[in-house]
């Protein structure tokens, strides 16, 4: 393979890159890339490794042609639209079922012309700037967001407009906001139409539409326990609403130093709100009125007492109750209640209690059926993610919908008149990767589970309208996205959508990740991880290893799906293997697999890490694991150091960016859910600071100077503790950065740091050989071998999550 990529780049004088087709000339930088002579290849770290590494991501892109994105279906027609990579970009393809048949889905030149024009700026036609778009007008316009613009461009007319009613649409700059404060406290419009609810003096007021005279319904409200606008919910009779009165709890401000405005000499100084664990909450009491028997019912909180949040009020279609979901401070309990709203009496319809936590945050489904007379709940309590079935009247399980060993990962539909559901599971299929995604149907009672998706991948599924047709898309990180549409009567397939090609890729002597298994701790259980090689590895030399690691427990993290590229591909190049590794603690697996960071984020996996590196090493010569380094950011940043402190005879260099070091320093929501309330030892035990003295090996900490997602102090509360023990280390402040690992500086900074301690070579001098680490320019305008070099970009960006 090599020599014949060799003789493509060498054997001829090649054409100038302005006259190639662009997949050919990346295909022959890719090649010129990974040919170094033989000289370099026994070397690691050097400058031609760095230029390869930089430049992997601008050279492999476009290399994969004809790859699939899920499909959206047109409303109420048998079309979708999906988009795929082309050389060049990308371009959006209609598809018809009747016919089989795909074409453009709109005129890719005039709509960017159109767009040009209209934005004051320029975009390609295959590089729009936007990923989604939802037709509109009978499928005569589009409409799309770009920068959180909303744009409405017709597709017959190619003419293009700001959408002034649009509240965002999905695109590169996400979307405009949904309302705006001032719609918040407009006065809440009865069902009926002749009354409207407003706050006065904190209190809740009723007025007849038209009317300035009002009349309170509540007095019980003030300064310190207000009724708020945003709660207030109507009933379907219009002579019932519920509210909420709130007696606000603790207002912890974090406060910033922008050091180096871009607008004014001098520092800037601002603060936020931002609670962190085991700060008093806001009490919330529930309250129905009855505007005919001039009743006020505050509903009795026995079984709500110590409220970490309380879901919107919501209300029976017959009126005859509120409903509200009730969570616990320590996400141990959470139950589903409804409030009576003539006697204010409350019952429980749903109680979920864990020895350790509820998984709110992802985990949580609950389906209504028959206004509350049955419940689609999602529960964890047999020890896997699942789903039951609840008599409403009852809150007892009539029976569990789901079981086994495996998991559901969501809910797409619920078809009440036929009494099934569709969802998403994985680990169904044991001879496949237990996080590949799967799709399924079951009936309520729990018979008739049907398989839609069985390739050897991960999948997403789209359902036509109807649910007689759906597109199944997939791809695992070995094999580009394939894309079927299938009869979903016997799953059969009509035809093929697409079929990404990456043989051009191949040539280039690409390699895909290698998936590697090996037993966790408890010497049963499966870990999975990728490991990643340079393009020029050689078998009989030894390698450091570069992990790569973000233990969060929201989710799992090891990529399941085809990437040209990443950004570890890059830092291998530099002479690295680099790995990912999920280990126990993380999402997607067993309650047992996931109940290994309750109370005990400091754990991150690491006995099962350490063993699957174990394992590697034990297959592959080459897999040095007495020199092995780790970077993360965010919950990854914490990680990482941690990963020095708790395991210093393995780990021997940790690059940690933007970290929670201390879980009580961070936010809330994501700190009391693993760590528990209220505060207790194991807060210490876990933390990085209080941890701090055991440091051995080398360390570079990184932090923006406004970081919103993590208080930057918890960074430097681990450097005051690092200098108070007397210990060495690196640190990385970046003026006016948020949550971050450095960007392309941040990236060079920890390649650089990894060359270093773990190649034992200097990294190249910067400031003497300078080269451009932003954004670069298009290729098509790059006319000369020095330009490419300098327009090459540092890839990766570690998870920031």
């Amino acid at each position: 393979m090599y020599d014949s990529v060799e003789h493509r780049a060498y054997g001829s004088p090649p054409e100038p890159l302005s006259r190639m087709p662009l997949f050919y000339s990346r295909a022959l930088v890719l090649g010129a890339l990974l040919m170094v002579p033989a000289s370099s290849a026994l070397s690691q770290g050097t400058l031609a490794d760095y230029r390869r590494s930089e430049g992997l991501r601008t050279a492999t892109n476009g290399l994969v042609v004809n790859a699939p994105e899920a499909a959206t279906w047109i409303a109420a027609s048998d079309r979708f639209w999906y988009r795929r990579s082309v050389t060049g970009g990308s371009e959006f393809v209609l598809f018809e079922v009747a016919s089989g048949q795909k074409r453009p889905a709109f005129d890719h030149d005039k709509l960017a012309g159109a767009l040009s024009s209209a934005a004051n700026k320029k975009y390609g036609a295959l590089t729009l700037p936007f990923t989604t778009f939802t037709f509109t007008d009978s499928a005569r316009a589009i409409a799309v967001t770009v920068d959180s613009v909303a744009w409405r461009c017709g597709v017959i007319t190619y003419s293009c407009s700001r959408d002034a009613t649009a509240s965002g649409r999905g695109g590169r700059g996400g979307g405009a906001p949904s309302g705006t404060s001032a719609a918040n406290q407009a006065p809440r419009l009865a069902p009926d139409g002749k009354t409207e609810a407003f706050i006065k003096n904190f209190n809740v007021a009723v007025r007849l539409v038209g009317s300035t005279r009002d009349s309170l319904l509540s007095t019980d409200g003030s300064e310190g326990n207000a009724y708020t606008m945003q709660s207030i919910v109507w009933a379907p009779d219009s002579r019932h609403l519920a509210a909420y009165r709130v007696k606000p709890g603790y207002r912890r401000m974090v406060r910033y130093v922008e050091s180096s405005p871009t607008d004014q000499l001098q520092p800037k100084t601002f603060e936020t709100f931002y609670a962190k664990p085991g700060d008093a909450l806001d009490v919330q009491q529930p309250v129905i009125f009855d505007l005919v028997a001039h009743k006020e019912l505050a509903l009795d909180a026995a079984l709500f007492p110590n409220a970490y949040a309380m879901s919107r009020l919501e209300w029976r279609r017959d009126s005859r109750a509120v409903v509200f979901e009730y969570n616990e401070r320590g996400h141990q309990l959470f139950r589903v209640l409804e409030g009576d709203a003539t006697t204010g009496a409350v019952r429980v319809e749903i109680e979920e209690r864990m020895p350790t936590f509820f998984e709110y945050s992802a985990k949580k489904y609950r389906f209504d059926i028959d206004d509350g007379r049955e419940t689609i709940w999602m529960s964890e309590r047999d020890g896997w993610n699942h789903l039951y079935l609840y008599d409403g009247a009852t809150g007892r399980v009539k029976n569990q919908i789901t079981k086994g060993s495996w998991v559901v990962r969501g809910v797409d539909s619920v078809d009440v008149a036929k009494r099934q559901l569709w969802f998403r599971a994985s680990g169904m299929n044991p001879r496949q990767d237990p996080y590949f995604i799967h799709y399924y149907r079951i009936n309520f009672d729990g018979t008739g589970l049907t398989a839609f998706t069985d390739a050897d991948g991960t999948h997403t599924v789209r359902f036509s309208g109807d649910h007689q047709t759906y597109v199944d898309t997939w791809s695992r990180v070995d094999l580009a996205p394939v894309s079927v549409l299938r009869r979903t009567s016997d799953r059969s397939v009509i035809t093929e959508v697409d079929h990404g090609d990456a043989a051009e890729l191949m040539k280039t002597g690409w390699r895909a990740p290698e998936v590697f298994v090996a037993k966790g701790r408890d010497r049963t259980t499966d870990i999975y991880g990728v490991i990643i090689r340079p393009s020029n590895f050689d078998p009989t030399k030894k390698y450091p290893v570069v992990e790569n690691i973000y233990a969060g427990p929201q989710d799992s993290f090891v990529p399941k799906t085809f990437a040209a590229y990443n950004g570890m591909y890059a830092l291998a190049e530099l002479g690295f293997i680099v790995v990912q590794i999920d280990g126990m603690g993380t999402s997607n697996r067993s309650k047992a697999f996931h109940d290994v960071a309750w109370k005990n984020l400091g754990d991150g996996g690491f006995p099962d890490r350490i063993l699957w590196h174990q394992a590697v090493a034990a297959k592959y010569a080459s897999y040095d694991i007495s020199r092995v380094g780790v970077y993360g950011t965010s919950a990854g940043g914490q990680n990482s150091l941690g990963a020095l402190l708790f395991h210093p005879e393995f780990y021997k260099a940790a690059f940690s960016a933007a970290g929670c070091h201390d879980n009580r320093m961070d936010k809330i929501w994501w700190n009391e859910q693993w760590m528990g309330w209220p505060i207790g030892p194991q807060y210490a035990a876990s933390s990085n600071v209080d941890n701090a003295h055991k440091l051995e090996g080398k360390l570079l900490l990184v932090v923006g100077e406004l970081d919103n997602n993590v208080d930057p102090s918890s960074t430097f509360q681990v450097v005051n503790a690092l200098i108070k023990s007397t210990k060495m280390f690196d640190l990385l402040v970046i003026p006016g950065a948020g949550h971050t690992s450095g960007g392309a500086y941040g990236d060079r900074k920890r390649n650089d740091f990894f060359v270093h301690h773990l190649l034992g070579v200097e990294a190249p001098d910067w400031n003497a050989v300078p080269l451009r680490i932003g954004p670069g320019d298009d290729d098509d305008a790059l006319g000369s071998w020095d330009a490419l070099w300098a327009n090459w970009m540092v890839g990766g960006r570690p998870f920031a999550g």
